[in-house]
């Protein structure tokens, strides 16, 4: 792929909600979380494909996904957006319907909510302007994802208000390697 292609992303600690939280004191500690699921698609729209790992890029994202390529749904505004990150429990709570906010309990499974990785006992909303480690990659949490209506009617599922808050985390990564599901990961700082 060329440069031309590639999406334009800004560097994770360069968002300003990172920048604002880079050195401010609070945030979860002491966790220790587990990465269940690996999830990229080759283009814009392409239904997700699970995989058993997964070759991420410092500066890129991860080898074969959409942003990775420049193939994505993506504002044309700079954003990070090498790798996405959701937490199981966010997806546990829509299934309850926790809190009661859509007509009942919504099942969205690992493979449909569009996010790269899913993760166990992460505090994902802690980790703007943060780095830490999944298996020997290490990221850099760049700032929160918000859902979209794209998503939304994509599944044809009313997403948009129970994800609200509980959407994810946008990263770049540090450094580079391979990920598996049932990596640790942990808070470097």
């Amino acid at each position: 792929m060329s440069d031309e292609n590639k999406p334009d992303m800004i560097e994770a600690f360069e968002h300003p909600a990172a920048r604002a939280a880079i050195g401010s004191a609070g945030g979860a500690e002491g966790w220790t979380g587990v990465l269940l699921h690996i999830h990229i698609a080759p283009s814009a729209s392409y239904e997700m494909e699970e995989l058993s790992e997964a070759v991420c890029v410092a500066g890129r994202g991860i080898e074969g996904d959409r942003y990775f390529a420049g193939t994505g749904t993506y504002s044309p505004r700079p954003d990070v957006r090498e790798i996405t990150l959701i937490e199981q429990e966010a997806l546990d709570a829509l299934a309850r319907n926790d809190p009661p906010l859509q007509d009942g309990p919504i099942t969205l499974e690992p493979i449909d909510h569009r996010r790269n990785l899913t993760v166990r006992g992460v505090p994902l909303n802690h980790l703007v302007g943060r780095r830490f480690k999944v298996g020997e990659v290490i990221l850099r949490g760049g700032r929160l994802n918000f859902p979209c209506k794209y998503l939304e009617n994509l599944l044809g599922m009313p997403v948009y208000l129970p994800l609200y808050n509980r959407s994810g985390l946008n990263c770049g990564i540090e450094k580079g390697g391979v990920i598996r599901p049932g990596d640790v990961i942990e808070l470097l700082e």
